[in-house]
């Protein structure tokens, strides 16, 4: 397939290039600069352009954009930066894709999958949590409205377009699970709260499979993008003893309200995730249990550049 992907140089998107690379795709990636090849199609989503005939010559189109949401202090500067660059790509490239979809004289992409997540649910507590839950309350709950209303365009056409709600990803070289492997590493593991929150996680290398799977797979709609949830206690304990730490620090979560604002709700809250449409689908993760990504993000090497 020929897979139009936005949002390619952060964590999930760098992996996913290179997956569908030596999977046999035909992978171009949006850039926002002028384009280095034929790999490469310019978009500016500010500006409300893209290169129009990128679009239409692609068979899927996958978009992660979005600026990251733990990279900085959620000021209101930020959150509107948050909203904003997830509304606005999702929505030029929704725009454009049905507006192919109306052109009957030429073929056009009729698969979308654009990134969501997990935090539509809000804290839920010990409830499991399917595609089919209400959304929540919190201020990623409201991002995740938003930014999956703007694949309206496209859902009002014959494209499919599937909801990718990915949970906590767990790679062992950044995103997420940084924060906990970087004191591992010195013989510590930190505890986050009370550690009874449930954390719906997924492999790096599972998102990426789960991706690929998703382009051809006929899901419509939300999709979690989650291989398990456990308490983060749990969790914690089988990297604590893939790391051999020895030494649990309890980080508290009123410490964590300060620090993380916002944000404090993504590490805080209860999340139960159930991959109900993903499972139905077919798909297989391969890292299931705390203790197969623990031992995973151990022994992972980084790939080459």
């Amino acid at each position: 397939m020929r897979v139009l992907v936005a949002g390619s140089s952060g964590l999930v998107g760098t992996a996913l290039v290179r997956h569908l690379t030596e999977a046999g795709h035909d992978v171009v990636r949006l850039v926002r600069r002028a384009p280095r090849g034929p790999a490469e199609a310019g978009w500016d989503p500010d500006a409300g352009r893209v290169d129009v005939a990128a679009v239409r010559a692609a068979d899927a189109v996958v978009d992660l954009a979005g600026v990251n949401v733990a990279s900085r202090p959620l000021t209101a500067a930020r959150k509107r930066a948050v909203v904003d660059s997830r509304v606005r790509t999702a929505g030029l490239l929704s725009r454009t894709l049905a507006g192919l979809a109306g052109d009957d004289a030429t073929p056009a992409p009729r698969v979308l999958l654009q990134a969501s997540g997990i935090g539509a649910y809000g804290d839920r507590g010990d409830t499991v949590l399917t595609e089919t839950e209400p959304l929540g309350d919190t201020f990623f709950a409201g991002v995740v409205r938003r930014w999956e209303a703007a694949t309206a365009p496209a859902q009002d056409t014959d494209v499919r377009v599937a909801l990718l709600r990915t949970g906590i990803v767990l790679s062992p070289h950044g995103g997420a699970a940084a924060p906990l492997l970087l004191p591992l590493r010195a013989g510590v593991a930190t505890r986050l709260g009370s550690g009874r929150q449930f954390w719906s996680w997924i492999s790096l290398l599972d998102e990426v499979r789960a991706i690929e799977h998703l382009l051809t797979a006929d899901v419509h709609g939300p999709a979690n993008l989650v291989a398990s949830a456990d308490r983060h206690a749990e969790l914690l304990a089988a990297l604590r003893r893939a790391w051999g730490a020895h030494v649990t620090v309890p980080v508290p979560a009123a410490a964590l309200r300060i620090a993380l604002r916002d944000f404090s709700s993504e590490v805080l809250g209860s999340v139960r995730a159930d991959p109900a449409a993903l499972r139905a689908s077919g798909f297989v993760a391969r890292h299931t249990t705390p203790h197969d990504v623990a031992r995973w993000l151990r022994t992972a090497r980084r790939p080459a550049p």
